[in-house]
Formats: C-alpha cells, sequence, structure tokens
C-alpha cells in the first residue's frame, strides 16, 4: 500500500469531515484527496518517472500538500530544511539533482525551480498559481516499493545526510502503529513541529491514513499548541521532550481532557516531565518511543509496560532487537554492544551524504547506538558511537560546530559538548582555548556562528579553558573538558 493510498476512501466515506487544519484553512477529506489528485497529475506531467522533487518550504499548505501529491506521483518529496545557511541548500540540491524545485527562495530560482511568494496560502490558489489542471483523471497509487521521500539528518562531516524511504516502510509503520496506538478516524492529531522533521511529517501522513483530522502549526509557539489542544479537541500530541515541556508549562494549572496520547520522540523524557504532563492532560496515556531516522520505530516505553527507569522500552511492533559487536555475533542479555534492528521499517539507502555509522548484519541494521537488553527483552542505551549530541531531539555532530568556531579570528581550539539537560535532553556546550591576548563575549560567537550554522546546532554556553588538556596520543581530552565544566575550571564567557 501506498502512503496516500487510504485517502481516496476515506472522501467517499467521510467526504464533508475536516482532514486537515492549518491556521483558518480547513480541508475536508473530499477536497483534500482531490487537491492532491490535481496536484499529483500536475507533478506526474512535469516530472520523468521515478524522479525526485525538492520542496524547500517551510511548514504550510503548499509543503504538506505538495508532499503528499509528489507521494502519489510515484515521485520522491526531497524535504529541505528552509533554515539552512544557503550554501548548504545548493549544495545538497546539486547532489540530488530534482527533477523539480520548490522554494520560497528567490535566490535559486532558475530552470527546474518554482519560488512561490505565498507558501501559506490556500489549497485552490496553490493550484491556480501552479497551475495544476481542473479536470484530471484520478492518478493511480504507485507501487510500494518506490521512494517517496528522503529526509535529512547531519553527518559525521556536518553535511546534511539524505536518508531514502519507500512507501512500504512508513505503510507498514502505520500497520504497526496502529497496534501500539491505535490511531483512527475519531481521532485529532496535533503535529506541532516543522514538517522537516521526520517526526511530525509522520504524524501528518499517518493521521491522514487513519482517516484522523490531522492540525498542523506555522511555528511553534506552546500558548498556541495549548490553545488548538481545547479548541479542536485533540486527542494525540507527538512532540519531542523540550516541546512538551514547554506545553506543560504554557499549560498552567488547568487540566485537558481530549489528550488520549501523548506520543513522545528524539530523547528520554525525565519523569518528572512525564508527572507534568500527566496532571495537565489526566486522560491522557504517555509513550515514548526510540529510533532513528534510519530505522523509524526501534522500541516503545509505556508505563503499562513496567518499563525498567532508564530503559528506552520494549522492541516496537514488527521490530526485532539485537545486540551484537563490531563482527556481527550475537551477544546475550546484559552485555553491551551495538544496538541492532530487524523490522519492515527500514530506509532504502542514503541519498546524499556519507554512511559511516551505518553497520549491517544481514537484514539487521544499526545506526552505532550502543547499549544492551536486560533479562526481560527491555533495551538500555548506555551511549552512542563517535560524538554524537542529541539536543531537542535533533542528532548534532560536534565536529561542525567545532570547525565553525574556530574560523573565529579570536577561537585557536573548540570542543563542543553535550551537558545533561532536563528539558533539551542534552545542551550545547562550547569549550574554547582562545587565540594569546585575544577576547570575545558569547553574543560574538552566536552571531559568528549563526552565520553557517542552523539555529539547533548554535551553542548558547561558552567557556575557556587556559591550560587545554591533551591525551597521551596529542589529541583533545575531552573527557577532561567536561570535569572542568562540571567543576567550574572553566571560565564562562558573558
Amino acid at each position: 500500500m501506498s502512503v496516500t493510498a487510504a485517502l481516496a476512501s476515506h472522501a467517499a466515506r467521510m467526504p464533508q469531515r475536516d482532514a486537515l487544519v492549518f491556521e483558518d484553512q480547513r480541508l475536508t477529506s473530499s477536497v483534500l484527496n482531490g487537491v492532491i489528485n490535481r496536484l499529483a497529475a500536475f507533478v506526474a506531467a512535469a516530472t520523468p518517472p521515478a524522479s525526485g522533487v525538492a520542496l524547500h518550504l517551510p511548514t504550510g499548505p503548499a509543503l504538506a500538500l505538495l508532499v503528499l501529491a509528489v507521494a502519489r506521483a510515484g515521485r520522491e518529496a526531497q524535504v529541505l530544511d528552509p533554515q539552512w545557511p544557503a550554501a548548504m541548500t545548493r549544495a545538497t540540491l546539486a547532489q540530488l539533482v530534482p527533477a523539480w524545485t520548490v522554494s520560497t527562495d528567490a535566490g535559486l530560482a532558475g530552470a527546474g525551480v518554482t519560488v512561490l511568494d505565498d507558501p501559506f496560502m490556500p489549497a485552490a490558489e496553490l493550484l491556480s498559481v501552479l497551475g495544476a489542471p481542473a479536470d484530471v483523471p484520478v492518478v493511480a497509487e504507485p507501487d510500494d516499493l518506490l521512494p517517496f521521500y528522503v529526509g535529512f539528518t547531519s553527518g559525521s562531516t556536518g553535511e546534511p545526510k539524505g536518508y531514502r524511504r519507500h512507501h512500504r516502510s512508513w505503510s507498514e509503520s502505520f500497520r504497526h502503529d496502529a497496534i501500539e496506538f491505535g490511531v483512527g478516524a475519531d481521532d485529532v492529531v496535533l503535529a506541532p513541529g516543522t514538517l522537516t522533521h521526520s517526526l511530525f511529517l509522520y504524524a501528518l501522513m499517518h493521521g491522514l491514513h487513519a482517516g484522523a483530522r490531522v492540525v498542523l502549526c506555522r511555528r511553534f509557539r506552546p500558548d498556541a499548541v495549548v490553545r488548538l489542544i481545547e479548541e479542536e479537541q485533540a486527542s494525540v500530541l507527538y512532540g519531542v521532550p523540550t516541546q512538551l515541556q514547554l506545553i506543560a508549562d504554557a499549560a498552567g494549572d488547568r487540566a485537558f481532557s481530549s489528550l488520549r496520547w501523548l506520543l513522545s520522540s528524539g530523547a528520554k523524557s525525565p519523569p518528572a516531565l512525564r508527572a507534568q504532563l500527566l496532571s495537565r492532560f489526566p486522560q491522557a496515556r504517555f509513550a515514548e518511543f526510540y529510533g532513528a531516522s534510519e530505522t523509524s520505530f526501534m522500541t516503545v516505553a509505556k508505563a503499562e509496560d513496567d518499563v525498567p527507569e532508564g530503559s528506552v522500552g520494549r522492541a516496537f511492533s514488527g521490530a526485532t532487537i539485537t545486540i551484537r559487536d563490531r563482527a556481527g555475533r550475537a551477544l546475550p542479555a546484559g552485555r553491551v554492544g551495538y544496538v541492532f534492528v530487524t523490522s519492515p521499517f527500514l530506509f532504502m539507502a542514503y541519498a546524499c551524504g556519507e554512511a559511516a555509522d551505518l553497520l549491517h548484519h544481514g537484514d539487521a541494521i544499526s545506526v552505532g547506538d550502543i547499549g544492551f537488553r536486560d533479562g526481560r527483552g527491555f533495551l538500555h542505551l548506555v551511549g552512542r558511537a563517535g560524538r554524537k549530541i542529541v539536543t531537542s531531539g535533533k542528532n548534532v555532530y560536534p565536529e561542525e560546530i567545532e570547525r565553525v568556531l574556530e574560523r573565529h579570528p579570536a577561537v585557536a581550539t573548540a570542543a563542543v559538548l553535550g551537558i545533561d539537560d532536563a528539558r533539551r535532553g542534552e545542551r550545547l556546550v562550547a569549550l574554547l582555548q582562545l587565540q594569546p591576548d585575544s577576547a570575545v563575549v558569547a553574543a560574538d560567537l552566536i552571531a559568528h556562528a549563526r552565520r553557517a550554522l542552523p539555529l539547533t546546532k548554535v551553542p548558547r554556553i561558552y567557556a575557556t579553558v587556559a591550560d587545554w588538556p591533551l591525551t597521551r596520543s596529542g589529541k583533545t581530552d575531552f573527557e577532561a573538558l567536561r570535569v572542568m565544566f562540571r567543576t567550574g575550571a572553566a571560565v564562562r564567557l558573558s
């Protein structure tokens, strides 16, 4: 089954029910399916079979509708982050070579590029602007092994790493998601984050597949999310722990009864957050899942599963978790090794970027995470391969940030660490060795980094170290730096 196959049946069974809500725009199931069909026909006529369509747009109706239309047309939607620096965007497009690009950036204008002045325009206006034909036959659903999506995560080089997925990897996720969470036509799914994050794109597409009403936000604002929960009577809320904490804070002392699922991903949620959320949403069940861009769901942790403290849960329905050494040998319970997963949800391949962290053993893959399974089968993570940092649900590789900071004239050496943070999972901290007779303030470093990096990769905390610690091999001793920061031996910059 393709990721859009269920939309036509929903349109036939409940044509007047709201399917997609964005601010003051509401599309019924019938209208949504008709718009997607017209756009899909336009995409199919304008691009070669199985080609790519780059979507460089903020979260809004245009991005949501075009992703769905591109998928139905049998093409792959390459969803680029509009917050990337311009050079990063151009380099990624050069690697992907899409047949068509849709962007709000006039700097990308050229052959094969459509520039939208207003990515938040109503669906009817989008159809008109693109010149989508009004009278088209029903577009046939594509084969479920065709690629439909390229998402992006940061590789260890700092360049975007594009991972490619076929329809079946998500349609199988939908099927097993129904076993775990039972989202259906009576639900209202609230996806308050950017659609460039696969969590929220998945929430959109799975919600529509299930026949639920899906509510999107232009940008994440905790007070607006609380208002939407109340106004739309949301029953399923997706988020990363940082967002969920802000939502719980914004809810104040009020209690909301409509939510039945709080679904968290991206980092381990602290117990205090879970308790606060359940006090604000007393009818809700809390679940968090662990996985990666390449693997989708791996484990799930629910209260009724009696999950041990520190565990990321049991294997998700349809997934098999094994712990292996680097040679691929299976390890028994309690032994630490690489976390491998076998499931129907796995990605196809990388569309661009390096794959140094990826390990294979038969049909199983590992993204380099390290952990062990206890005697009851629950997975415990003890570290991450290399130096990958997970902050606010985003994977960040510090080497990229260090290279940028070291381009500042006052900085001789930089080391970026992930420090435990209750809201973000980990917070980025930059420790610096300054050039002789140099001085700098944090604001200057933030401005310098922001010119080259997305906001999520810019540290807010900076400190200097006079005697830079080195290992015996002459490399930076990151663990010594971590101790220096924690003990106050590093001097914080104002």
